[in-house]
């Protein structure tokens, strides 16, 4: 009897946004931007028109220090219609909160998952698991922090006991020298990653085509958060995976 055929992986769309237009960083460089959309919310509209159930949202200038875009990502949460995500910046309760009080379905910690892990059993103890997620984005398996900018030292597979332990359901893992770069994703890196974290694992970094979206089904990581090759055409939104 074979084995049964895993699911076919979640694709999100994701809206960076800079300077309050859609954009796509080259290797997460704010220097090196393509804008996709000058309005935001167009699209993350453009992706709910082809069908996305949940847009992820990133506010690139809160990540890098540079100034933030909560006027737009709050436009974005009550008009869309869809649930959202948001990540960037977002270092401390109080930020968190603002944006869950706005009607943001689930917020994103990045930094702050490593600087102090204690947020994130708060936010969970809080405001329950479905609405805490936690972005771990590295080089390799070292974690990067503060919009990617710095190496912080910390190695993922030190952090995901503790989140498991917190009560983390899913965790966000992106590849950062592959970010919006079209290179595909790294197979090994990925099974690395899917082999330190039990529950809910969704990744980014360099998703091209449908390659890649058959490699996460091959190994079972259940969704990716797409950009770029959405934008540019390389993989069709929606995408529609042959069983």
């Amino acid at each position: 009897m074979s084995a049964p055929v895993p699911p076919a992986p979640l694709i999100i769309p994701c809206v960076d946004i800079q300077s309050g237009r859609a954009v796509r960083l080259y290797e997460g460089d704010p220097e090196r931007e393509t804008v996709y959309f000058d309005s935001p919310l167009d699209a993350a509209r453009h992706w709910v028109e082809r069908g996305a159930g949940l847009v992820h949202l990133v506010d690139l200038d809160a990540a890098t220090g540079r100034g933030e875009n909560r006027e737009v990502i709050r436009q974005i949460t009550s008009e869309l219609g869809v649930p959202v995500e948001v990540g960037g910046g977002i270092r401390d309760r109080e930020a968190a909160e603002d944006l869950l009080r706005a009607g943001v379905h689930r917020v994103v910690i990045g930094t702050a998952a490593v600087r102090n892990p204690q947020l994130v059993a708060d936010l969970i103890a809080a405001h329950g698991p479905e609405r805490v997620v936690v972005s771990l984005d590295a080089r390799g398996l070292e974690v990067a922090t503060h919009g990617w900018a710095q190496g912080s030292g910390v190695n993922v597979a030190e952090l995901t006991p503790g989140l498991a332990d917190a009560g983390l359901e899913l965790l966000i893992f992106t590849d950062v020298t592959r970010d919006g770069t079209l290179k595909g994703l790294n197979r090994e890196l990925m099974r690395q990653v899917r082999q330190l974290w039990i529950n809910t694992l969704i990744v980014g970094g360099g998703v091209a085509n449908m390659d890649d979206v058959r490699l996460l089904q091959e190994e079972r990581i259940e969704g990716a958060i797409v950009g770029r090759a959405i934008y540019e055409g390389t993989l069709a939104y929606p995408v529609i995976l042959e069983s």
